[in-house]
């Protein structure tokens, strides 16, 4: 069978010992400095980890209660356990980098039950050197055949009241602030949860490769100690299990700095390969859309005078997409069902959107038309339709769709990360793959690495975005925001985020705006990592602002390299990306609410080599409340020796194209 993952083995070595009576339980990273031990107190499974011989989880316990059987939270002994080594690269499709290490040792443990059901389940701890991931698997049996969670009593208990950052459990699609608090003052919390250590170790927990299971939360305990948090079904169950069945992993990046937890790929790896014969056909890109102006309330989503949705409209946008190099324009609003936000209808445009005369008018023009299905949460009225839906698409040339589920709940009653969802999320992925459409998923599950398995899995919303800065309450997001989520959800996958917006007021809602500079904006297209990334503003705003769009017209999405040469979360972030089709480099640099001298040593650059930087940076007197839209744009010599500052302002930021010179 074809893969389209192309796998490098360096080194794939197995060494299976069964070590009885006393099974060795300990397994250490490649480079030996993380260790995780498992062992049995009072019949009770529980599992530490250690860095350098210095204490990360202290003894934290695992299990399951069940419903209407007794649960497995006691009375086991470890039968057996097997050690393998690994160790190989892979090419990504598409993503930060071109190619990804993939080296750990695994532990399995056979857990068994002293009573006379006789339960077993397998353990599995693989430990790489920049973290580790455990989840449970259950074998076929005859008294765990069909079984339902309750609760998992997987912990997490810290060996210190680290900083946190992290948003509640009940936050609606994820879209709310980073909160900054000790471990000890956290309530139930979403993951990714990210930590950072008196000594500087920054640590994230989170889960990998979620199939058919309920998404983790962590609720607090008491005395560090986190424990797993699964989102229940309307009726209380957490998740309906036949065995042979296994758990996602339960995850943790551990890193010397904030840069290296950007730079983990530890829950891609702990995902599955590649499922798809055939990815010709999948194709990250920069596009445009009609839909800021929804949100500044200048068109409508519905039909009607001030329709968006026009085809006149949409060929204005999709001319400006040709002759600025984006390869494609997203519509919103142009089917039936946007007077309801509920009932939408899939195959049916309102009456002034000529569905083939548009794509057929795109294809001319070498842009692709992007899909929208909005679901208002009616999963049911989605699916029912889905099929139709998606070879509706692939009959005029669209092959890729941004899906939304805006409200609390799916049909009225199932939370967004339920297991639930998490099969719905999953259809979805699959059907589009069966028809060549890449997704874009809005009001998602968290994201968990799956576009490791299924790479029309593009990018995801899952992150209070730039949208809100059209129109929230509190006026807009504050500049500290983009320097967190990189390191929270940033760590779960891409986002969707849409930077690129260039006019930062509205007048419909004068009380909110963008909380940035302009150059900040530039810098965020290679900051936040996505792609499939909009630029996010109406084409009146870049055609009067043509000088700084040159940078997001030819900034990438797809990367041969990533390096961060500074990161302090909250404060501030500088990202370099070398271009996967050309020997260009982009960096992205943002800062807070303070001023600061950026300070980018060049040595990512080729030794030897004269590049050309074409330099987008904060005006002297820029700043993000009173004087937001100065940009300053220079070209200066640089070489790999030398060190690069460039004063940011207040909420600012700084964006560089490096060229070789010829």
């Amino acid at each position: 069978m074809k893969v389209a993952f192309k796998f490098i083995t360096l080194c794939a070595v197995a060494v299976f010992i069964s070590c009885k009576p006393v099974p060795r339980s300990v397994v250490e990273s490649p480079d030996a400095s993380i260790v995780a031990k498992v062992g049995i107190e009072d019949g009770r499974v529980f599992y530490s980890i250690t860095k350098d011989s210095r204490a990360i989880v202290n003894k934290s316990f695992l299990g399951f209660v069940l419903k209407d059987m007794p649960a497995l939270s006691s009375g086991f002994t470890i039968e057996d356990v097997e050690h393998a080594s690994f160790s190989s690269s892979w090419e990504p499709v598409w993503g930060e980098e071109s190619l990804i290490e993939e080296s750990y040792n695994e532990m399995r443990l056979r857990i068994e039950e002293d009573g006379e059901l006789k339960r077993h389940f397998y353990i599995t701890f693989r430990v790489f050197n920049d973290g580790f991931g455990f989840r449970y698997e259950f074998p076929e049996q005859e008294n765990l055949a069909e079984f339902v969670i309750m609760d998992e009593l997987t912990e997490f208990a810290l060996a210190d009241n680290h900083s946190s950052w992290s948003i509640p459990y009940d936050t609606e699609a994820y879209e709310a602030l980073y909160r900054e608090m000790p471990i000890n003052e956290l309530d139930t919390v979403c993951t990714p949860l990210t930590m950072k250590c008196a000594d500087g170790l920054h640590l994230a927990i989170h889960e990998a490769n979620l199939t058919d299971y309920a998404a983790m939360n962590l609720h607090p305990l008491g005395n560090n100690t986190l424990k797993v948090y699964l989102t229940p079904w309307s009726t209380g169950e957490k998740v309906f299990m036949s065995s042979p069945h296994t758990t996602p992993w339960r995850t943790m990046i551990i890193a010397d700095n904030a840069a290296e937890l950007m730079l983990s790929r530890l829950m891609l790896n702990l995902n599955e390969p590649c499922r798809l014969e055939d990815t010709s056909w999948i194709k990250p890109g920069r596009y445009i859309g009609i839909w800021w102006a929804y949100h500044m309330k200048k068109h409508t989503w519905h039909e009607g005078p001030d329709h968006g949705a026009t085809t006149e409209n949409t060929k204005r946008y999709i001319d400006f997409a040709a002759k600025h190099d984006f390869s494609g324009v997203l519509v919103e609003g142009w089917n039936k069902g946007w007077d309801n936000w509920y009932e939408f209808s899939y195959v049916e445009p309102y009456s002034d959107f000529d569905l083939p005369v548009i794509t057929e008018y795109a294809a001319s023009k070498g842009v692709k038309l992007i899909g929208h299905h909005e679901t208002g949460g009616n999963v049911i009225n989605y699916e029912n339709q889905i099929e139709d839906a998606f070879e509706l698409y692939q009959k005029h040339g669209v092959n890729a769709v941004k899906t939304g589920y805006v409200g609390t709940l799916l049909n009225g009653k199932e939370m967004h990360s339920g297991q639930y969802a998490v099969r719905h999320y999953r259809h979805v992925i699959e059907t589009a793959a069966k028809y060549k459409i890449m997704i874009n998923n809005h009001e998602p599950v968290m994201p968990t690495g799956l576009q490791r398995t299924f790479p029309n899995l593009m990018t995801q919303e899952g992150v209070r975005g730039q949208e809100w800065d059209a129109w929230a309450n509190d006026g807009g997001s504050p500049p500290s925001h983009t320097t967190i989520i990189p390191f929270t959800r940033g760590l779960a996958g891409p986002m969707d985020f849409t930077p690129g917006t260039f006019n930062f007021d509205n007048p419909a809602m004068p009380g909110t705006r963008v909380q940035t500079t302009l150059a900040k904006q530039l810098a965020l297209s290679v900051v936040l990592y996505s792609p499939q990334q909009m630029s996010s503003d109406m084409i009146e705003n870049y055609q009067n602002n043509l000088k700084p769009f040159e940078f997001l017209k030819s900034c990438p999405v797809n990367w041969e390299r990533t390096v961060i040469p500074e990161a302090e979360i909250g404060q501030y972030l500088t990202v370099a990306r070398k271009d996967k089709d050309s020997e260009r480099w982009f960096v992205g640099s943002i800062t807070s609410e303070s001023r600061r001298i950026m300070r980018l040593p060049l040595d990512f650059l080729d030794p030897g080599v004269s590049y050309l930087a074409k330099i987008f940076k904060d005006g002297p007197d820029a700043d993000y409340v009173s004087n937001p839209y100065p940009v300053t744009i220079e070209e200066i010599e640089l070489n790999s020796e030398m060190v690069l500052e460039i004063a940011q302002a207040n909420g600012g930021g700084t964006a560089i194209i490096f060229s070789k010179k010829q």
